[in-house]
């Protein structure tokens, strides 16, 4: 959207967004001035939700989502048609038992009813207040027409919603009640009465309903107490019969003695194979085995008694022979080898060979006696450990069995344990629970401020915007064309100039030009007429022509008054201008203006035209026939040149594009060409296809938006 655009057009029309806001707040200054006043009372609830001093016990964390679902669903119960209802009956019998003062004055209906039948109304609807019975259209059948008789003094549900304001603020403790109405009496009664009636009622719902549910839990209770007796007594009586007392403790013990057993029954094994081990090596001892025991060998006996012989020869022979050194060397080697054999054989035979065998022969009767011990014992042992196998294959089904019996009974317990549990919750919830009390009663009080100034402010500033709607609503929907970029955007091409609209009945381009008076629009129009033809001077110049064609979409876009003022505009600068046009009367005035037309069928056929000061003109037939109907295209060309030749620049005014079939030829002899396109002119379907064969044009140099409006131009 173009909003330098639409602000020209809310400029525009700047009076209706005077006039209207001004004529709205006037009609509601006089309809607001009298106005009745309102007064508004306000009592206050507290609720003990959020007040830590109203709580016995305290619970802890405070859950912020429960407590704004309880504020909610209090809020909900006051706003019920139900405490409305209440309400209603309240405020009835407050008007029948106070004729001389109630808060609003008799409707119609109720005040056609005599004394008698009011004292009846006033005893019906106390009936229906103590019953609580709720007010619908069905009571109109009754002996008074009871639903509309309240409505009729605006005490209906209805009425009496749309005024009564419930608030809560987050985080308080406290539930606001307001009321507004003409009566502050009205007001402060509607507020203190909802607040009492909904508390009674509130009060007496959650009592019942608290009542309901603990006889619920109580008898879920019982239920669930006795169906835990009954598993606790079926598990007694199976230990009882079973001669079970604690299967658990008995299994581990009798668990405990068979390890023990066994483990003296892997140590007396032990002992019996350690003992006929050692049996064993006691016997291989005593058989000669152990050097220890055996003593010396009785050939080193004889050895040595044999080199004691020869110790004793060798002496002899020592003597005899003088003491020979030979003997004496044989005699030393006797005696050193005779020790040698000696020590070793005191060395072998330190112990008593008959002491060591005593010994071991006792060791092998102690082992014996002990191996006999073991094996006694492990007969003992293996009876002992069949007797308390036994017993314990006999406990492992009277495990299972029991496990069961515990198993529902412990599930009985806690699901007894649970509902005790939540009935004691809720009991001490109806004792401790929820404590509603009229926090502050509300009271009569001073009218509240007018909102006559915020009505009349509200009715101007609602029109402004309603204007403003109003406005942008057109705009959008107004598909007109009114300025370059708007025309260059939906052609496709470049626009070249724009030409104000000349307004008045004076339109003659010489009274134009020659004004001397201090008039914008036509100042306007020379102006921006001479800047087209500075950018059509410069194509042509650019491109070295000199037939210029000037067409429109459509008929009456201003394209002949168009190509009559670039003529003069052109002859202005000098130029000896041809202008080819249709057949109009033209001005008679020398000098600039343009001068008596001559005829261009004429021409084509003698080849002859009369060249006049600056402008010639040559009027095209009225009827609209083919160019080359007229002469083929070689007399047109050669025509043409003969003009080409005679003037500086050439201006053709074509016909439309709606006349296609005449507009093509006549753009076959133009070297350029524009178009002309009315400003706030909207674009047609047919207009497209023909800004397709102008674009597509050779020659086409671009548009000319025309007939602009001058305050826009400024």
């Amino acid at each position: 959207m173009d909003i330098k655009l639409f602000l020209k057009l809310v400029n525009r029309y700047k009076w209706l967004l005077m006039i209207v806001p001004v004529i709205a707040a006037t009609v509601t200054y006089f309809l607001t001035k009298n106005l009745p006043k309102k007064y508004r009372s306000e009592a206050q609830l507290s609720t003990g939700i959020l007040d830590p001093s109203k709580k016995l016990v305290s619970s802890g964390a405070t859950d912020f989502f429960a407590v704004s679902q309880q504020f909610s669903g209090i809020i909900e119960k006051l706003k019920a048609k139900k405490i409305l209802d209440l309400l209603s009956y309240h405020l009835m019998i407050h008007d029948l038992q106070n004729s001389s003062r109630p808060f609003r004055s008799y409707s119609k209906q109720l005040d056609s009813l005599n004394e008698e039948q009011k004292i009846d109304l006033l005893n019906t609807i106390k009936a229906r207040l103590s019953k609580k019975s709720i007010l619908t259209l069905a009571d109109n059948k009754g002996k008074y027409r009871l639903y509309d008789i309240i409505n009729n003094m605006g005490y209906g549900e209805e009425d009496l919603a749309d005024k009564i304001e419930i608030s809560h603020v987050e985080n308080s403790d406290f539930i606001d009640i307001g009321f507004v109405s003409e009566n502050p009496d009205l007001s402060a009664y509607v507020v203190n009465t909802l607040a009492a009636e909904f508390i009674h009622n509130y009060s007496s719902d959650i009592n019942t309903n608290q009542n309901v549910s603990l006889g619920v839990l109580d008898s879920l209770l019982k239920q669930k107490e006795a169906v835990m007796n009954e598993k606790n007594r079926a598990l007694s009586e199976f230990k009882r019969t079973k001669g079970v007392l604690n299967l658990d403790e008995q299994s581990a013990t009798v668990y405990a003695q068979i390890s023990r057993y066994e483990v003296e029954r892997t140590q007396a094994l032990r002992e019996i194979q350690s003992s006929r081990g050692a049996i064993a090596v006691i016997e291989g001892k005593l058989r000669g085995s152990d050097p220890y025991v055996r003593g010396s060998s009785r050939n080193d006996n004889q050895e040595i008694i044999r080199l004691k012989r020869q110790l004793e020869n060798a002496n002899a022979s020592y003597i005899d022979n003088n003491f020979n050194a030979r003997d004496q060397k044989k005699v030393d080697s006797l005696t050193r080898i005779i020790s040698e054999k000696s020590a070793r054989n005191i060395d072998e035979n330190v112990l008593d060979p008959r002491t060591s065998k005593q010994g071991l022969v006792q060791q092998k009767l102690s082992l014996e006696i002990a191996l006999q011990q073991a094996k006694s014992s492990i007969k003992t042992l293996d009876n002992q450990l069949s007797i308390l196998r036994g017993r314990y294959k006999n406990m492992v089904p009277f495990d299972a069995d029991i496990q069961n019996y515990q198993r529902e009974a412990d599930l009985a317990t806690k699901e007894y344990m649970a509902a005790l549990d939540i009935y004691n919750t809720n009991s001490a919830k109806q004792k401790l629970g929820l404590q509603l009390q009229i926090e502050q009663y509300g009271l009569s009080g001073n009218p509240e401020p007018s909102k006559e100034v915020l009505y009349i402010a509200g009715a101007g500033l609602s029109s402004v915007f309603l204007c403003f709607s109003f406005l942008l609503v057109l705009f959008v929907s107004d598909k007109s064309i009114t300025t370059v970029s708007q025309l260059e955007q939906v052609t496709g091409s470049k626009a070249i100039g724009v030409i104000n609209l000349i307004e008045g009945n004076d339109r003659e381009v010489r009274s134009i030009w020659a004004n001397k008076n201090k008039n914008i629009n036509y100042q306007n129009f020379k102006d921006l007429l001479r800047s087209l033809r500075f950018e059509i001077n410069s194509r042509l110049d650019e491109r070295e022509t000199k037939i210029l064609g000037i067409t429109s979409l459509v008929d009456g876009e201003g394209k002949t008054f168009l190509a009559y003022s670039l003529a003069y505009a052109f002859a202005m600068t000098g130029k000896k201008i041809l202008l080819i046009a249709d057949d109009q009367p033209l001005p008679t005035t020398g000098g600039k203006d343009l001068s008596i037309s001559q005829n261009f069928q004429k021409f084509l056929i003698k080849k002859e035209v009369h060249v006049e000061d600056l402008i010639t003109v040559m009027n095209k037939t009225t009827e609209k026939n083919s160019l080359f109907e007229i002469q083929n295209i070689k007399n047109l060309k050669s025509g043409f040149d003969v003009l080409r030749r005679e003037f500086d620049l050439i201006i053709i005014d074509i016909n439309s594009l709606g006349e296609m079939n005449i507009t093509k030829e006549w753009l076959l002899f133009t070297e350029q060409t524009v178009c002309v396109y009315e400003s706030g002119r909207a674009l047609t379907n047919a207009d497209k296809k023909f800004i397709e064969v102008i674009n597509s044009h050779p020659g086409f140099i671009g548009w000319i938006l025309n007939k602009y409006k001058s305050d826009e131009v400024a």
